[in-house]
């Protein structure tokens, strides 16, 4: 049985044609491509719409003082291998002073970089090697809390309640007698309650750990100095910004506060349940992304904002709104279990979702706040990460071929897709995760917060491997922060340079070939066996994956080239017609071409 063709046509400014919905014309302002050239789709103005775009998180990418830490002069030492890469743009995770409580993600000064990664003038270096190797530079942002050490959160401690200096946060009185009980049931991502009481007997709000805590965004001081921060880095060169925690600025403080009944502190990349929450994906929050928008547009070329909502798909498009931002991270995708049907509900909706607002969809496999693909793909389907992290990775235990076949898969379906690919560091090398790091060594929040029940994110973070060799594989001349595990050098980037069939010649092959088919973003979904995705991305590549568990005829129109796939059974990863028959025909090449299980090819349906 067949699948039947359809057309989802995304025209360059995000229409949808077809039998799809929706209209808009493409947001952001005009100007150059900048310093870098171009390096986007077919209008040089809105570069990220089909870009790829590789995140570094930063104490884990290369480390050039000798500290353990990663730093931003290790970063400007091996972007040459991003480049090399293929990618577009870098999206560096927090570098800004900060106590490093959860790894960067609790800023005590928005405008300085934290000693342990350099200085400002290393910033400004690295920005110039990123363009001298024509790739664009976008920085995180943390808006909804600061550090417990910044000096707002000091001045705010030694203020008296109902102070000036307190309203910039989230205090408040508790409940029960002697205000002992916390002002609401509002529970912290990291575990146990969102409010820490402080020596006078009120209250705080940290939606993550107690070091974290929550700014109050009808606070105009906190709106006028975030302000301030856009300007202060747009004015240093960065292209634009990832806004973590884009839903959770505004909170609905009107008292007596409302409890939420529970249910808030499952995932970090879960959509909150309910609706009209008091703290998540609320309307009011648009208002500030408006006014940001704003100040980005001001500025030429232009420059790019992308949330970080954990929200519904339902929800999501309204973050890319023509006068909001320009992208939100699509996690939708990066929880798809492996199945056809699904992905191909979660394409669908993405597509049409981001069409209605004139942008395009992102697509992304991993980042540091989730188990690695790789790891994941390995696990029987529903897998409690969490509990599997608690036993070392051993129950259940991984079918790592799988997992090597399915990653390598996923990652053609992910970058043939029309928008934005985000890369998370080491899923180029094909890195898993690292799920039995000593419990001595654990350094997420998350581990303390719950009490020993979940792990946390450590296992993704691992220091990558650049050699073969050395202390640290080559992350840095000494140790580094987290262990590396052994054999780390034999997933190294210097071990799979030059190796057919290794995830890095894919990756870099891969993004290549995309190149070639970027400026068209229409979609088309080809007829297609159950188990089987099939489309074309405008009016060339077409993208066949076999996401079952038995291999499928494979048709190849006479019009096709083939061009890369998967199963790395070819030569050099990149297929003619002689070596794809090989690989694919029946016993000696002869017979119907079957695609096995877990396999992706793509193939150019240009007419020749």
């Amino acid at each position: 049985m067949l699948i039947p063709a359809r057309e989802v046509s995304v025209t360059q400014h995000g229409s949808v044609n077809g039998d799809g919905s929706g209209s808009g014309s493409g947001s952001g302002s005009g100007g150059s491509a900048g310093e870098g050239g171009d390096s986007g789709g077919g209008d040089s103005g809105q570069w990220w719409r089909e870009s790829v775009v590789y995140q570094v998180y930063v104490p884990s990418f290369a480390d050039a003082d000798g500290d353990g830490m990663g730093d931003l002069r290790g970063i400007a030492d091996r972007l040459g291998h991003v480049a090399e890469l293929g990618a577009d743009a870098i999206w560096l995770t927090p570098f800004y002073r900060s106590p490093l409580a959860d790894g960067g993600y609790d800023v005590a000064d928005h405008r300085d970089v934290d000693p342990r990664h350099g200085t400002l003038d290393d910033f400004r270096a690295l920005l110039g090697r990123a363009r001298a190797l024509g790739l664009r530079t976008i920085v995180d942002i943390v808006p909804n809390h600061t550090s417990d050490q910044h000096p707002w959160f000091a001045e705010a401690l030694a203020s008296a309640p109902g102070s000036a200096a307190r309203d910039r946060y989230v205090f408040r009185d508790g409940t029960g007698p002697g205000g002992a009980r916390p002002p609401a049931d509002w529970q912290s991502k990291f575990g146990g309650a969102a409010w820490t009481r402080v020596a006078d007997g009120q209250w705080y709000m940290h939606i993550f750990a107690a070091e974290q805590p929550d700014l109050n965004w009808e606070n105009s001081d906190v709106i006028a100095d975030f302000e301030r921060t856009l300007r202060f880095w747009l004015d240093l060169g960065v292209d634009g910004f990832r806004i973590d925690v884009a839903h959770g600025l505004r909170k609905d403080l009107t008292p007596p506060l409302r409890d939420t009944r529970g249910g808030d502190s499952a995932s970090l990349n879960s959509p909150p349940t309910g609706e009209d929450h008091p703290f998540w994906d609320r309307d009011e929050v648009h208002d500030v992304y408006r006014a940001w928008r704003k100040i980005t547009d001001s500025y030429a070329p232009p420059r790019i904002m992308v949330a970080e909502a954990g929200v519904s798909a339902a929800r999501l498009p309204l973050y890319t709104r023509p006068d909001e931002l320009q992208q939100a991270f699509n996690f939708f995708h990066l929880r798809c279990p492996w199945e056809a049907a699904a992905f191909r509900d979660v394409i669908d909706t993405s597509l049409a979702g981001a069409a209605s607002t004139g942008s395009l969809p992102t697509w992304v496999l991993s980042n540091h706040d989730v188990v690695r693909h790789r790891s994941r793909y390995a696990l029987p389907e529903g897998t409690d990460l969490p509990g599997w992290l608690l036993t070392g990775g051993l129950d259940p235990a991984a079918d790592e071929e799988r997992g090597r076949r399915r990653a390598r898969a996923a990652a053609l379906l992910t970058l043939a897709l029309p928008g934005t690919t985000y890369l998370y560091q080491g899923e180029e090398l094909g890195l898993p995760e690292v799920a039995d790091l000593p419990e001595e060594a654990l350094r997420d929040p998350v581990w303390e917060r719950t009490g020993h029940a979940r792990k946390g994110r450590d296992g993704c973070r691992v220091p990558m491997p650049w050699t073969g060799t050395g202390p640290s594989y080559g992350f840095g001349p000494q140790g580094s922060w987290l262990p590396q595990p052994d054999g780390w050098g034999e997933r190294s980037v210097e071990a799979q340079t030059g190796w057919p069939g290794s995830f890095l010649e894919l990756y870099r092959t891969a993004l290549a070939l995309r190149r070639g088919f970027r400026g068209d973003e229409r979609f088309t979904w080809l007829p297609s066996a159950p188990g089987e995705l099939a489309f074309r991305k405008g009016a060339g590549l077409v993208c066949r994956v076999n996401l079952s568990a038995e291999p499928l005829p494979l048709s190849l129109p006479t019009d096709s080239v083939p061009l890369l796939a998967s199963d790395e059974s070819t030569t050099d990863g990149v297929a003619d017609e002689v070596a794809y028959g090989a690989a694919y025909g029946a016993s000696g090449g002869a017979g119907p071409r079957l695609l096995p299980p877990d396999t992706a090819v793509w193939l150019d349906s240009t007419a020749r």
